[in-house]
């Protein structure tokens, strides 16, 4: 069924995951290409919602950037470890230790190397390790990963995700982020909505719903705290369309 638009994008607040949601997930993480229509859509929704736009993200605030360039958005990243705000501040939580992350990069490395197909993504403070190419070994991946993430409490938990497993820093979610974006202008005040794809999501989801937002799942079959559905990152590209075509015409 087809979400209907929300009539005013200047009352909005816009918070959009991006692998899954605005782009197509690829067999690697490096494998992503940003075309220029995309581009420009964000660009106008930037315009539309007076600055209140954000990336929530798994990826690194750092490769959003190189991601999206020339824009330069408001930005969670690694699931709301680090977060960029409209002013340009910069956050994260406490970094990890480093001993740990080298813990960690050694025993997801020596998994990819005995399991050909696997790939290391190395994000510096969390690590995650991508099964897309090899779905048959999503067992033993899930049984390795829960039991180097026993060694490595309270510095880091397991993130189960689509054809990925991430030990990211504990505490660091994305409905977090969202809850700071929104007690600060120019998101302060407004109507939130949230679009993601995976488990990484489901907080923000939640914290949207109790705001009294809308919460839009991509793609997804399985339980979801989200209240309504979009079948597929085109479909999730047309109804932003909706959004900023509905801008165009007011003016």
């Amino acid at each position: 069924m087809a979400l209907d638009p929300p009539p005013d994008i200047s009352s909005l607040a816009l918070f959009i995951d991006v692998d899954g949601t605005l782009l197509e997930i690829a067999p690697t993480p490096l494998a992503v290409r940003v075309d220029p229509e995309l581009t420009e859509l964000l660009r106008g929704l930037l315009l539309g919602t007076g600055g209140a736009l954000a990336l929530v993200s798994g990826r690194s605030i750092a490769v959003l950037d190189a991601l999206f360039r020339p824009l330069v958005l408001c930005s969670a990243g690694l699931h709301g470890f680090e977060r960029r705000n409209a002013s340009g501040l910069y956050e994260s939580r406490r970094l990890p230790a480093a001993a740990a992350l080298d813990k960690v990069r050694r025993a997801l490395l020596e998994l990819a190397n005995q399991h050909p197909g696997l790939h290391v993504e190395d994000k510096r403070f969390a690590l995650a390790l991508h099964y897309r190419r090899v779905p048959h070994l999503e067992s033993m991946v899930v049984r390795a990963m829960t039991d180097i993430a026993a060694g490595v409490r309270p510095e880091f938990e397991l993130q189960l995700g689509k054809m990925v497993t991430e030990l990211r820093p504990a505490g660091s979610t994305k409905g977090v982020a969202v809850s700071k974006f929104m007690a600060e202008p120019p998101f302060q005040g407004r109507f939130p909505i949230y679009i993601g794809d995976d488990l990484t999501d489901e907080s923000a989801f939640e914290w949207v719903n109790g705001a009294g937002g809308r919460s839009i799942a991509v793609n997804v079959s399985s339980a979801t705290a989200a209240r309504e559905r979009l079948p597929s990152v085109t479909a999730v590209r047309a109804w932003l369309a909706q959004i900023r075509g509905a801008s165009s015409l007011s003016r």
